[in-house]
Order: C-alpha cells, then sequence, then structure tokens
C-alpha cells in the first residue's frame, strides 16, 4: 500500500497522457473462440482426451487479427521488431496414469512447462516458429520444437494455414515417456528398454483455419498428426495395446469478434 500511495501522483500525471495517446490510436477489436478439442493422453498414447480449446485474438481498426497457429504455446511478444519476435511461452501437459495406458506402467504426473519461444517472418505468407521449454515438474524434461507455415488468407474473412513441424527433446524427457524400468517391465512383461537414441522426438504436419461468416460470428479449427521417431518409435510403449507411434489432435470453435473496431 505504501508503494502504491507513493507511486499514485505519477499514475495521475501518466493516465491523461495514456488516455490522450489512445483517442490517437484506431479502436481495438476481439475475437474469441471457444469449442472442444482433442488430443492423445500423453506422449505416445494410443487415447485421446477431449479438452476445452480457447483462442483469443486482439486487432485495431481494420488491420487483421495476426496469425498464430492453433499449436503454438501460449505466449505473448517481448520484442517485437519488423517481422521478427520473441517471448515467454507455457505450455500443459497431462499426466499419464497406470489406468489409462493399458498397463502397470509408470506413471507421470502433470507437467507445466515454461520457457520463451522466437519466429520470424521469412515472407509474407511464410512463418518460422520455434519454441524451447522446460518441465517445471512431471517429466522435468527439456522439450524444443519448429514449425514452419504457409499462410493463406483474405483479411479475416477466411485463413489457411499448413507446415511441417518438428519436436526435440532431452533424455530426461524420454526417460519419462518411453523407458520401461525393470519394475514396470516386470509388472507388464515388456522388455526393458532406455532411452538413448536421437533428440528427434516426432516429425509432423499442422493446419489453422479460420472462416467469417458474418460481421462478428466465424469458425475456428485446427487439424495435427505426429508420427513418434527415434527412442518414441523404438519404445515398447508405442506398440500394440500399449500405445501407437501416430499421434493425431484437432479441435473446432465458434468465434465471436466484437469491440469498437468491428463495422
Amino acid at each position: 500500500m505504501i508503494r502504491f500511495l507513493a507511486l499514485a501522483p505519477l499514475l495521475a500525471l501518466a493516465l491523461p497522457a495514456h488516455a490522450q495517446e489512445g483517442e490517437s490510436k484506431p479502436p481495438k477489436r476481439y475475437r474469441i473462440s471457444l469449442g472442444p478439442q482433442v488430443s492423445p493422453n500423453y506422449p505416445g498414447s494410443d487415447q485421446v482426451q477431449l479438452s476445452p480449446l480457447v483462442d483469443v485474438a486482439i486487432a485495431r481498426g481494420n488491420e487483421p487479427f495476426a496469425f498464430e497457429a492453433a499449436d503454438d504455446s501460449f505466449g505473448f511478444p517481448a520484442l517485437k521488431t519488423g517481422g521478427f519476435e520473441f517471448g515467454p511461452a507455457a505450455n500443459f501437459q497431462g499426466s499419464r496414469k497406470r489406468r489409462e495406458s493399458h498397463a502397470a506402467i509408470d506413471e507421470v504426473g502433470t507437467t507445466v512447462e515454461l520457457g520463451g519461444y522466437a519466429q520470424y517472418w521469412l515472407a509474407k505468407s511464410l512463418r518460422l516458429h520455434t519454441e524451447l521449454r522446460k518441465g517445471v515438474n512431471g517429466h522435468k524434461g527439456l522439450i524444443g520444437s519448429a514449425g514452419l507455415d504457409y499462410v493463406m488468407r483474405d483479411g479475416d474473412k477466411w485463413l489457411v494455414s499448413i507446415g511441417p513441424r518438428v519436436t526435440l527433446s532431452d533424455t530426461k524427457y524420454r526417460h519419462a515417456y518411453f523407458d520401461v524400468s525393470p519394475a514396470a517391465a516386470a509388472r507388464t512383461g515388456l522388455p526393458v528398454y532406455r532411452s538413448d537414441g536421437s533428440a528427434v522426438s516426432a516429425l509432423g504436419v499442422s493446419s489453422t483455419t479460420t472462416w467469417q461468416f458474418s460481421k462478428h460470428w466465424g469458425l475456428y479449427g485446427y487439424a495435427r498428426y505426429d508420427r513418434l521417431t527415434g527412442d518414441g518409435a523404438d519404445s515398447p510403449l508405442t506398440h500394440g495395446a500399449y500405445g501407437s507411434r501416430d499421434q493425431l489432435s484437432g479441435g473446432l470453435g465458434l468465434s465471436l469478434t466484437f469491440g469498437k473496431g468491428v463495422r
């Protein structure tokens, strides 16, 4: 409270200036998309889980909403100059429970991943996006990703993007999801397996789509396919009844655009 009172005079001086600056800018538009999505229960799972699909976008005046792929982690730009930007990124990975995995394999707790992202527009319709995140709990591993998106659009009327994805991980991440410990092998009859191969965990492709069918209402959706490689592909946990090398996810939502900038 003492700090707030000390800053109050400065805030009183700053607010009018901020208000005058805001008056000269075009009004904002907001687009909120909400719907269901499905994704693998955990890396290597052959079962999917249902969760909310949420996307929020902000634009000013007549400028189109900035493109973000649906599979980008949550983040915001700390620095943005020209076609380059970077900032913090956060992601959430669900847990692996024995009751969800067909067998008494080792569990992995729910994971919050924190890190950063960087992206660069190589051309008007070509975006390179990279991320590096660390599990602060759960798998406690390091995971990275790189994606290239070719973006086709007609302003905000419609947008379609498609591009390849590469997922990278360290040994701690791969040990968590793909190893079969001696104890798990004794419980399940699977062979003991320890990850020690390539850092490339998966190769895939992703597409994001938006379509505005009225001034306020539209559709927002995405689809993604990944094929596990390296340790993930070789692990007994991604074969037969225990899991799958093929990882599918996707979602579809209804979008609402509103604000003073909507015309």
